[in-house]
């Protein structure tokens, strides 16, 4: 982001120059040292033998007299004389800054570290110090960031602690040399100087690695400049571009305002704008910074035809109908991004892309078609599924679903289904088709057998059930969410009879609709940490035995979490729950109401609490409530929750919130993506005869 020129280019060429001298003239170090004494190559005999015989025949000069060393002294003793060399030609210098006198030598000065006194230790031994900078205080003050907490997070003489000799200290001081200026640079200081030095305290402690920094001038915009064709509205890029003229030029602000600009002009019609290099002159004598950005704006867009190609999962008709906009809109590629996401939350890709292509074709307000080419790589379709948990007095639960989906396109999957536990057995097949005419509107025919034996009843069941909803999923989290259905239920069902004083088999058919509206403001779907939910579920039923009984189910659920800290979260549920309409013996036993477990008070037993038989066993209610407050910690991929679970069902049609029951306890969290993984122990308080002291569940996700 620095242009240099004139004056100061000569002043780098110099410090080059200088640099590859001083590395001319460096020491050679290792001609003190004397060659090993090694055993010669060959031998005298055999060298002589080497040599062929030389005789005066052959040259003359062998026969001469030798001179004497006397009169070789003579002759290298007297004066020698040449003939002066005549001038060589004048040249003129054609290059300026070749005749321009060479700045003093000071100016190219190397700041090597400076050792103060005998700074050695034993080649065993390591050396103790501790680091100052100084001269920062100022510009920490000015700047937007924590200069100096920036630097001893990335400190090389910090993080690693004790050297083996200053060599090595040295060193770590000049890559933190280094440092110093690069953060120094980021806030504007270009021409930074920073002068490391190694003092040795006068009371034998550890050395003083000390940085010393001249910040110099903090350089400002002196002018802004945009080099663009125009645009609609003419001031689309320089009202996002939030550079100030005599701000100071900070490297992230101004990465930040051409990011800025970079989404803005997609967002606003624009889909092959481009930034060019910007260009930053610096004027060292001033402190001024004249900033040009050119921009390639590219023509204005609006929405043409969506295309498909590659590996496709389905074509582009459906497509259309998970795109947010029409052809002829004006573009904006926050549009484009929801798109892709939408493509994404089907969960048929390996690898998806939407890329705007250019038409040359004529669109509305004299903008230009642009149409979208969907790339598709479709993933495999089969998917198998498998959920376990356990809670005391409901025992062990495991289900798992093998999936196509993608069987029936577009979106058609086919989903059958399996569980196996303790107290219920079942399975089931379901159509399931997403999407289905309009985005994110879900189809489901459901069909499924089950069967159930606790304590409060024995039944045999058949549903049948169609539903429509708007739901959110682990990728698309909705604030508003509905769903609305029906369902026929065919249950034999082993019942107690207050009347006779015996349990005994009824066969039920059972038809309803249902209805249910939510208002989700948490932050996460499974692990909420702030925010708020509502839920409201109505079913309307009518059971047909020994004649007709219509009735309705109705429920209230709410929810809320509050962060306190990081890493702590208070949450809390209520919920309150009534079935109008009909008589307790007029209701087949799974449909009533009963409170107790994991998803409903921890301390007890599945379906323990509330009104009982003269058997001792659970009836089930016509209402219930039940809350709870849980506080949870999170470290790491881990965390611990003590909670507080309060409760109970009654015989009559609204609940009259006596005869309360409370459990405690606490639960280990082991987060993973797809959501926590629950342990939850608990306890009930004032606790009765024939209850668990000690009741515990395992389960994925929160307990809400």
């Amino acid at each position: 982001m620095r242009r240099v020129t004139g004056r100061q280019g000569r002043v780098v060429r110099a410090v080059v120059a200088l640099a590859l001298a001083g590395l001319a003239t460096a020491p050679a170090l290792a001609q003190d040292q004397q060659p090993p004494d090694d055993e010669p190559i060959i031998t005298d005999q055999e060298f002589e033998k080497a040599v062929p015989p030389v005789s005066a025949e052959d040259d003359p000069e062998l026969g001469r007299k030798l001179e004497s060393i006397e009169e070789f002294e003579r002759k290298v003793s007297k004066p020698v004389t040449e003939a002066p060399l005549a001038p060589a030609p004048a040249t003129a210098i054609e290059d300026v800054e070749l005749a321009a006198p060479l700045p003093p030598l000071e100016t190219f000065r190397a700041e090597p570290v400076v050792f103060a006194g005998e700074a050695t230790a034993p080649d065993d031994a390591e050396v103790a110090y501790r680091v100052e900078v100084n001269g920062l205080a100022e510009a920490d003050l000015a700047s937007d960031t924590d200069l100096l907490g920036d630097f001893q997070r990335l400190s090389q003489l910090r993080r690693k602690g004790n050297a083996r000799n200053t060599t090595q200290i040295s060193s770590r001081a000049g890559e933190d040399v280094l440092l110093l200026k690069k953060l120094l640079a980021a806030g504007g200081w270009f021409d930074a100087q920073v002068r490391p030095r190694i003092d040795r305290p006068d009371d034998k402690g550890p050395l003083v690695v000390a940085l010393d920094v001249t910040p110099g001038k903090r350089f400002a915009f002196s002018s802004i400049t945009v080099e663009a064709e125009p645009t609609l509205p003419p001031d689309l890029i320089r009202s996002n571009l939030d550079l100030a003229v005599a701000e100071p030029v900070i490297t992230e602000k101004v990465l930040a305002a051409e990011a800025k600009v970079a989404l803005a002009l997609p967002e606003n019609g624009y889909p092959f704008a481009e930034l060019g290099q910007r260009d930053v002159l610096l004027d060292q004598d001033t402190g001024a910074a004249a900033y040009t950005l050119p921009v390639t704006v590219g023509p204005r867009g609006t929405y043409g035809a969506i295309r498909s190609e590659g590996k496709e999962a389905f074509g582009a008709d459906h497509v259309r109908t998970l795109a947010r906009f029409k052809q002829g809109q004006l573009y904006d590629s926050r549009m484009v991004d929801d798109l892709r996401q939408a493509l994404i939350a089907t969960g048929l890709f390996r690898a998806i892309a939407v890329e705007p292509t250019r038409t040359g074709q004529p669109g509305p307000d004299g903008t230009e078609q642009v149409d979208l080419v969907v790339k598709q790589e479709a993933g495999p379709p089969r998917v198998i599924a498998a959920t376990a948990g356990f809670g005391t007095g409901e025992g062990f639960r495991v289900e798992g679903s093998w999936t196509h989906r993608n069987l029936f396109k577009p979106e058609g999957a086919l989903i059958v289904s399996g569980l196996a536990g303790t107290q219920e057995q079942g399975a089931g097949v379901t159509f399931r088709r997403s999407n289905a005419g309009r985005r994110d509107r879900t189809f489901e025919l459901a069909s499924e057998l089950h069967h159930a034996a606790t304590e409060a009843y024995s039944a045999y069941t058949g549903r049948l059930a169609a539903r429509v909803s708007y739901d959110s999923t682990p990728i698309w989290q909705k604030r508003l969410t509905y769903a609305y259905g029906v369902q026929l239920i065919g249950t034999n069902e082993s019942a107690f009879d207050p009347r006779r004083a015996v349990r005994e088999r009824r066969t039920y058919g059972i038809a309803g609709l249902t209805g249910q509206v939510g208002w989700d403001m948490t932050d996460s779907l499974l692990d909420p940490t702030k925010g708020f939910r509502l839920t409201a579920l109505v079913e309307p039923e009518g059971a047909l035995r020994s004649g007709f009984t219509p009735y309705a189910r109705i429920r209230l659920d709410g929810s809320g979490y509050y962060q306190v800290a990081d890493n702590i979260v208070v949450a809390g549920r209520v919920r309150v729950a009534s079935i109008q309409g009909a008589e307790l013996d007029q209701i087949a036993p799974s449909r009533r109401l009963y409170a107790g477990g994991g998803g409903s008070v921890r301390g007890f037993g599945y379906q323990q609490l509330g009104p009982r038989d003269i058997n001792n066993d659970p009836t089930g209610g016509r209402s219930l409530n039940e809350a709870a407050l849980e506080v949870r910690y999170r470290f790491g991929d881990y965390g611990v929750a003590g909670f507080v679970d309060i409760g109970q069902a009654y015989t009559k049609a609204l609940p009259d919130f006596s005869d309360l029951r409370v459990g405690v306890g606490i639960g280990a969290r082991i987060y993973t993506n797809f959501g926590p993984m629950r342990l939850d122990v608990a306890t009930p308080l004032r606790r009765r005869p024939g209850e668990s002291k000690i009741n515990v569940y395992v389960s994925i996700g929160q307990a809400f």
